[in-house]
């Protein structure tokens, strides 16, 4: 059974950090690309930054420089390192892995206060 736990979120205020995990298990971690996406309310669902197995990453304009994604095979675990929070940030984060199928873990609040 493939399951994705993410942990890590909370309320932070403007300008601080959160970092972000997501566990994988049951499934073949290493070989995957995983997402980090992001949703808040009345708002559609927006990817935030991916990396792909080989290591390669992409970030959504509105995070780049601010927030780093990476991962950690032996872990079977993908971070998201947010910096520089800003309020409209908050959101539930998920991660998202790409395989034969797909899977998404169950999110994470992130709160940011001005």
């Amino acid at each position: 059974q493939v399951q994705l736990v993410e942990s890590g979120g909370g309320l932070v205020q403007a300008g601080g950090s959160l970092r972000l995990s997501c566990a994988a298990s049951g499934v073949s971690f290493s070989n995957a690309d995983i997402g980090w996406y992001r949703q808040a309310p009345g708002k559609q669902r927006e990817l935030v930054a991916g990396i792909s197995s080989g290591g390669s990453t992409n970030y959504a304009d509105f995070v780049k420089g601010r927030f780093t994604i990476s991962r950690d095979n032996r872990k079977n675990t993908v971070y998201l390192q947010m910096n520089s929070l800003k309020p409209e940030d908050t959101a539930v984060y998920y991660c998202k892995l790409f395989g034969r199928k797909d899977y998404w873990g169950q999110g994470t609040q992130v709160t940011v206060s001005s």
